[in-house]
């Protein structure tokens, strides 16, 4: 039995002077009642209360702990108080991790609109490319791209996200268009920090996967910087679509091999377990899921 219960019960025959009305007060058996205070005092190593026949008084023991015991259990119910408000009414940090691309998107607009329906919750955002130990470095949620293969992870995918292959008109007037991805391993890449010093990008052919080694001419932590090199016609991306399509909707990029791309790459948020979340928690999944909604735009070339 957990000793707040056998605290709770010696107290309230304290405060009765009984056992029987102890008993009735707590909707318990006078022998269940006896049996907590007799337990009680066998963890103490001494006698709590004197009974007898007619009455039931204090010890000296037992009036330190009468005393001692009221400002820990007002505690324990102040503190299971808040934790209720915290399950119940969206309130207090939510630690949130995205890319360091999400933070220059529509992430923030959205999370203001979150605090503005939630005044009592506080965001803590943390913008990395790695990816982060959930537990280890306590975040509520992570926002990712792609697949996730963590198996101790409960994921809400959010958004199918469309993939391009896409360089500059001047790039491919240079080095030709590719027909297939194969040919990309001939051509300079523009890839992501993370892949290392070995990139390598999926494809889908004849509806199996399909990994070709490519040479990267640079890599970085993010698109910007890449698509930025890009348009200057120093290499091949392969990117979210709406990190580019404002650059092929005015033809400074041109997108190839679009029936080969994968159609795998989701955002995601990503939690810990399924149950006792916080109502701040299931409030954001449950906001971005009605925000981030519908296909991101479909790419296509600039009509000559």
């Amino acid at each position: 039995m957990d000793s707040l219960d056998l605290i709770k019960t010696f107290r309230e025959v304290a405060a009765c002077g009984s056992f029987s009305k102890a008993a009735t007060k707590l909707e318990m058996s006078k022998a269940t009642v006896s049996k907590y205070v007799a337990e009680l005092e066998t963890r103490f190593g001494v006698r709590l209360l004197n009974r007898s026949t007619r009455s039931v008084s204090l010890t000296d023991a037992g009036a330190l702990l009468l005393d001692r015991s009221k400002p820990v259990l007002e505690m324990v119910e102040s503190t299971q108080a808040e934790m209720q408000g915290l399950a119940e009414q969206p309130r207090g940090r939510l630690r949130i991790s995205a890319t360091h691309g999400m933070g220059q998107g529509n992430l923030p607009g959205m999370l203001a609109q979150f605090m503005g329906h939630y005044p009592d919750v506080h965001i803590s955002l943390q913008l990395t490319n790695r990816t982060v130990d959930m537990a280890e470095e306590g975040i509520d949620l992570a926002l990712r791209f792609g697949p996730i293969t963590d198996d101790n992870l409960i994921v809400r995918r959010l958004l199918l996200m469309d993939l391009v292959v896409c360089a500059s008109p001047r790039y491919w007037k240079k080095h030709g268009k590719p027909e297939h991805p194969s040919e990309l391993a001939h051509h300079d890449a523009l890839t992501n920090f993370n892949q290392g010093q070995h990139p390598q990008w999926v494809f889908v052919v004849d509806g199996k996967p399909v990994r070709v080694n490519v040479k990267s001419r640079m890599d970085a932590t993010e698109g910007a910087p890449l698509i930025e090199v890009a348009l200057h016609g120093f290499g091949v991306l392969y990117l979210p679509a709406l990190l580019v399509q404002s650059h092929i909707d005015k033809g400074e990029l041109e997108p190839v091999l679009q029936p080969y791309v994968r159609s795998d790459m989701w955002l995601s948020a990503a939690y810990l377990q399924r149950r006792h979340n916080s109502a701040a928690l299931r409030a954001l999944l449950d906001f971005l899921e009605t925000r981030i909604k519908g296909p991101s735009k479909i790419v296509r070339p600039k009509k000559v």
